[in-house]
């Protein structure tokens, strides 16, 4: 009898023990949730579980967390004050700063919105914003939120990864703009180099055909003694400046969420 109740004993011992480590296992290896699908755009599991484990391991490669969250109601509030909140009371963020980003999408009214923090805010420019939105505007137009959601955690490894150079993105080094730029440049010097070009040839040739030629002073067409001048004097007439402002939209612009928590973002419908 004392053998037989060891025995269960024992093996409730192992089976509690073996559950314990089945639980804890499958903690670590999901990591927190950092794609919410409460709007469920997202139609398979397996999918869900493997975006969620996307960004996880970009959150914890890049010390900045990376987050996406779909909803069919923002309570009243609008998408940023929305988006805001949510980051704050889900306790997301890295390190003290809080560092992360956090994209909102409302499926029934097409909005989305997009809640930066920390060093999030740095590496998000909000010309950066809109160039990630433009990229995933496909997709969300065509409700294929899957890829978008994909081509979000991507662009943000990118954005982030060119941030800690200290030059994030921004107006005028976008993905792309570098090329079109160095482009445009070979084009204007080729152009000037070939109208330089032209000058020289067509000078050269006009000289050549030229017997008399025009006189730079007007003391050269001055028969000698006829003139005497006995006062000359230089007189200032005008000066004109020409002043252009420029405008500069570069960089993060900030607000404060409700919690006293300063964040960047942006908002906008697709």
């Amino acid at each position: 009898m004392r053998k037989q109740i060891l025995l269960i004993a024992v093996s409730v011992f192992l089976i509690i023990g073996f559950f314990t480590v089945s639980v804890t296992a499958a903690e670590a290896g999901s990591g927190k949730v950092l794609c919410l699908d409460s709007a469920y755009c997202v139609k398979s599991d397996e999918d869900l579980a493997a975006l969620n484990d996307k960004l996880n391991d970009i959150s914890a490669r890049q010390n900045c967390e990376v987050v996406i969250y779909t909803t069919n109601t923002f309570d009243g509030k609008t998408p940023t004050d929305y988006a805001d909140d949510y980051y704050d009371a889900s306790g997301y963020g890295w390190g003290k700063d809080k560092s992360g980003i956090l994209f909102v999408i409302n499926p029934q009214s097409r909005d989305w919105a997009i809640s930066t923090c920390g060093f999030g805010i740095t590496a998000f420019t909000d010309a950066g914003q809109e160039y990630m939105v433009e990229q995933m505007s496909g997709a969300l137009s065509e409700n294929d939120y899957l890829t978008a959601f994909n081509q979000y955690a991507d662009l943000c490894d990118e954005f982030i990864t060119q941030a800690r150079t200290g030059e994030p993105y921004d107006n005028g080094s976008l993905p792309g703009e570098e090329k079109d730029i160095n482009l445009a440049v070979d084009i204007i010097i080729g152009l000037v180099i070939g109208i330089i070009i032209a000058f020289i040839i067509v000078g050269t040739d006009k000289a050549a055909l030229k017997t008399v030629r025009r006189q730079a002073d007007a003391n050269n067409y001055i028969r000698s003694g006829s003139l005497r001048l006995t006062r000359q004097h230089d007189n200032f007439l005008y000066k004109n400046v020409d002043v252009t402002e420029r405008e500069s939209s570069s960089g993060s612009s900030t607000h404060t969420s409700s919690s006293g928590a300063t964040h960047g973002g942006s908002s906008g419908k697709f």
